[in-house]
C-alpha cells in the first residue's frame, strides 16, 4: 500500500506539473500571439519637425474656402485647403500658416484640441489629405510637428480625434482607424481596418467612427457596436456625428439618426442631407448640402424648420461649439446664431486680402494665355477665369458649356480662343466674347473634348470616341475602326514641318500623317507596350521637343504610371533619368520652353527638364499643392496651376 500511495502521489504531482507546464507555455504562447498581433498592427511613420520653406513662388489669391475651425488658446483657428488661419475669436488681423509654405502642400481635412499622451499642455492636431497629422502646440510662433506615416494611403487623413486617457485617434479615407499613443503608431482594430472613414466624436469611455459606405461604429467598454440601415441608419453613408450627453446624433444624406445609450431612438430631418451637425440646447442645428442650415427641435418628432442666413441658404461646412454658443463655419468664414434664430457673419478672421485678382476657384485644370496677354484660368468642376493681371479684374464665365474645362488654347490662325470642356468645344474671340459652341449635333464625335491640336490642315480634337478634324472642308472624324489604336483620346501634339500628329490614348499611341490636309490623314503607325518598348499604355500628355542637333523630331511622353519617356525618330522608347518613374502625369500637363520642358503630376510636384544640359529636376517647395494640374508661359514668367489655386514664377528662378 505505501508504494501505491507514493506512485499516485507521484503521478498527482506529475499531472500538477504537467498541468502547470501546460499553462505556462498556453500563457507564453498567448502573450507571444498578442505581442506579435501588436507588432502586426503597428504602422511605421516618421515623426518630425515642420520647417518653413523659403519659396520663390508667388501665388495667385483665391476666395476664402474654410471648413474646419476650432478654438485654442483663445484664438479661433480655421481651416482649409490653404493651411490655418488663426485669428482672436470675431477679430480682424490674423495670421496664416500656408500649405506650401509654413505647412506641408496638403489641404487640412479636420481640427481637434487635446492633449496627447505625454505631453503637459494642449496641442492643435490638424488632419491632412496626403501628408498624415500636424500637431502644433503654440499656433502663434508656429512650431509644427508632422506624424507622416510611411504608406501613402495612410498619410491620407480624413478625421481626428483626442481621447481623455491621451491617445489619438486618425481615421484615413481608405485604411481604416489609426491610434497614435505618443510612441507608437497603430490600426486601432480589426473590425475598423479598411473601412473608409469620415467622422470621429467622443472621449476615451466612448467614441463613434461614421464611414463613407459603412454606417457608423461605437466603441466602448473595450466592445464595438456596428449600425446600419438594417439596425437604425437612414443611409449607409455617414456625413457627420454630434455627441451630447448619453445622445448620439448620425447625419446621412437622408437624414439624421439619434441613439440614446447607444441604441436607436428616431429620424430626425427626413430627407435632409445632413452633412454637419450640432446640438444647442434643445435644438439639433444640421447644415445641409442643398437646404441652407436646418433647425430641428429636439422635443419633438420630425421635420425642422429652415433657418436662412442674410435671406439665402447658406451652406455651413461644419459647426463650432464655444461654450454654449453654436457658430457655422462656411467657406467665407463664422456665422454666429443669434437669439432671434437667424445666423450673421462675424468679423473677418482672415487676414487682410493681399493685393491681386482674386480666382473664383482653385482645382486648376487647364492655363492659357490670350493673345492681349490676360491669363485664363479653366476648372475641373467649374468653369473658367479670364485674369487681367495688368488691372488686376477677373471675370468669371460659367454656363452649360462653359464647365469641366480640359483645355485651353489660343488658334493664331483664326484669333480665337478653344475652350475644350466635357460639354463640347468653345470658341471666344480675343475680348474673351463667346462666339460659337460645337458638340456632337455640329458633327464632333462626342460632345467631351480632351485635347486641341493645330496642324496646317486646321483643328484636331481629341474625345473620347477618337479623333475629329476641323478644316476648310467641315467636320470628319477618325477612330478605331479606321485604325486609331483606342477610342479614348487624351493628348495631341502636332509637327508642322514634318505633317506629323500624335495621338496619345489609352492603349498608346497613333502616329498619323498627312495633316496638312486633314481629311486625308492617315494613322501611319500605332506605338504600344507590345512593338515599343513603352511601359504603359495610358497616355496622358505629349509635346514636341525641338531639337538643336538635328536628329529628328523629339518627343516627351507623359503616362499615367511611368512618369515621362522620350519618343524617338525611330519609334521606340527611351526611359529619362529623373522622370521615368513610378509616377502618374497629368492630363496634358507639359510644356515646352526655350529653355525647359515641364511635366505636372499627381501627387509629387514639378519636373523641370533643362533643355542645355539634359538633366530632370524635381519642385515641390513653395507650391500650394503637389498635384500639378496645367502650366503656361508668358514673358518669363512661368504660371502653375494646381488642385489649390495658381503658383507663379520667373522661369530664370528654376535656373539649375
Amino acid at each position: 500500500m505505501r508504494r501505491s500511495v507514493i506512485a499516485a502521489v507521484v503521478v498527482s504531482v506529475a499531472i500538477v506539473a504537467g498541468g502547470a507546464l501546460l499553462i505556462a507555455r498556453t500563457e507564453r504562447t498567448l502573450r507571444t500571439s498578442r505581442v506579435e498581433a501588436l507588432e502586426q498592427d503597428r504602422v511605421e511613420f516618421d515623426l518630425s519637425d515642420v520647417h518653413p520653406t523659403v519659396s520663390l513662388f508667388s501665388q495667385l489669391k483665391v476666395r476664402d474656402d474654410y471648413s474646419s475651425a476650432v478654438v485654442f488658446d483663445g484664438m479661433t483657428v480655421l481651416a482649409g485647403p490653404d493651411g490655418l488661419t488663426v485669428g482672436t475669436q470675431g477679430e480682424p488681423g490674423a495670421r496664416r500658416l500656408r500649405s506650401g509654405v509654413e505647412l506641408p502642400a496638403a489641404p487640412i481635412t479636420g481640427l481637434a484640441v487635446g492633449v496627447p499622451r505625454g505631453g503637459s499642455r494642449p496641442e492643435l492636431i490638424a488632419a491632412t489629405r496626403g501628408e498624415g497629422v500636424l500637431l502644433l502646440d503654440d499656433v502663434s510662433r508656429g512650431t509644427v510637428r508632422q506624424l507622416r506615416p510611411r504608406d501613402a494611403a495612410l498619410r491620407d487623413a480624413t478625421a481626428v480625434a483626442v481621447l481623455s486617457s491621451g491617445e489619438m485617434l486618425i481615421g484615413t479615407r481608405t485604411k481604416g482607424l489609426l491610434r497614435w499613443d505618443g510612441r507608437t503608431l497603430a490600426y486601432f482594430s480589426a473590425a475598423l481596418t479598411g473601412v473608409p472613414v469620415t467622422a470621429l466624436a467622443g472621449d476615451g469611455a466612448e467614441f463613434w467612427v461614421g464611414t463613407r459606405d459603412r454606417g457608423v461604429f461605437r466603441w466602448h467598454a473595450g466592445q464595438m457596436d456596428h449600425f446600419d440601415q438594417s439596425s437604425g441608419l437612414p443611409d449607409e453613408q455617414v456625413e457627420s456625428v454630434a455627441l451630447d450627453g448619453g445622445r448620439a446624433f448620425v447625419g446621412t444624406p437622408l437624414g439624421v439618426a439619434e441613439f440614446d445609450d447607444g441604441r436607436p431612438a428616431r429620424m430626425l430631418a427626413k430627407g435632409v442631407f445632413a452633412h454637419a451637425l450640432a446640438v444647442e440646447g434643445d435644438r439639433l442645428d444640421v447644415a445641409s448640402i442643398d437646404q441652407g442650415i436646418v433647425a430641428v427641435p429636439l422635443g419633438q418628432e420630425g421635420g425642422g424648420r429652415r433657418v436662412n442666413p442674410m435671406g439665402e441658404a447658406v451652406r455651413a461646412e461644419s459647426f463650432l461649439a464655444v461654450g454654449d454658443a453654436v457658430f457655422a463655419v462656411t467657406a467665407n468664414g463664422l456665422l454666429e446664431h443669434g437669439r432671434s434664430g437667424g445666423w450673421t457673419p462675424l468679423p473677418s478672421a482672415a487676414a487682410s486680402p493681399t493685393a491681386g485678382p482674386v480666382l473664383a476657384e482653385r482645382n486648376v485644370s487647364a492655363l492659357s494665355f490670350g493673345p492681349d496677354g490676360s491669363l485664363w484660368v479653366g476648372y475641373f468642376d467649374s468653369g473658367m477665369d479670364v485674369v487681367d493681371l495688368a488691372a488686376e479684374r477677373t471675370r468669371h464665365i460659367e454656363d452649360d458649356h462653359v464647365f469641366c474645362v480640359n483645355r485651353i488654347a489660343p488658334d493664331g490662325v483664326r484669333g480665337t480662343m478653344d475652350v475644350a470642356t466635357a460639354n463640347g468645344l468653345v470658341l471666344f474671340d480675343a475680348a474673351g466674347r463667346e462666339r460659337q459652341v460645337m458638340t456632337r449635333r455640329d458633327g464632333l464625335i462626342a460632345d467631351q473634348v480632351t485635347d486641341i491640336a493645330f496642324t496646317r490642315g486646321g483643328t484636331v480634337l481629341a474625345t473620347p470616341a477618337g479623333i475629329t478634324f476641323l478644316d476648310a472642308s467641315g467636320v470628319s472624324s477618325l477612330y478605331g475602326f479606321q485604325g486609331l489604336v483606342n477610342n479614348h483620346v487624351y493628348a495631341l501634339a502636332s509637327d508642322a514641318e514634318s505633317g506629323t500628329l500624335l495621338a496619345g490614348t489609352l492603349g498608346g499611341i497613333s502616329v498619323l500623317g498627312n495633316t496638312a490636309v486633314l481629311h486625308d490623314a492617315t494613322v501611319r503607325r500605332n506605338l504600344t507596350t507590345k512593338n515599343s518598348g513603352l511601359k504603359q499604355s495610358w497616355i496622358t500628355a505629349i509635346v514636341a521637343v525641338p531639337d538643336s542637333e538635328k536628329k529628328g523630331q523629339r518627343w516627351f511622353v507623359g503616362t499615367y504610371g511611368a512618369g515621362v519617356v522620350e519618343l524617338g525618330a525611330d519609334g521606340q522608347f527611351t526611359p529619362m533619368d529623373g522622370a521615368t518613374r513610378a509616377m502618374e502625369i497629368n492630363p496634358n500637363a507639359m510644356l515646352v520652353t526655350a529653355r525647359h520642358v515641364f511635366a505636372g503630376s499627381l501627387g509629387e510636384g514639378l519636373f523641370v527638364y533643362d533643355r542645355a544640359g539634359g538633366r530632370w529636376s524635381q519642385v515641390r517647395a513653395g507650391l500650394p499643392s503637389l498635384n500639378v494640374t496645367a502650366l503656361a508661359e508668358h514673358e518669363g514668367e512661368l504660371y502653375v496651376g494646381t488642385e489649390n489655386g495658381v503658383a507663379h514664377i520667373a522661369e530664370a528662378e528654376l535656373a539649375p
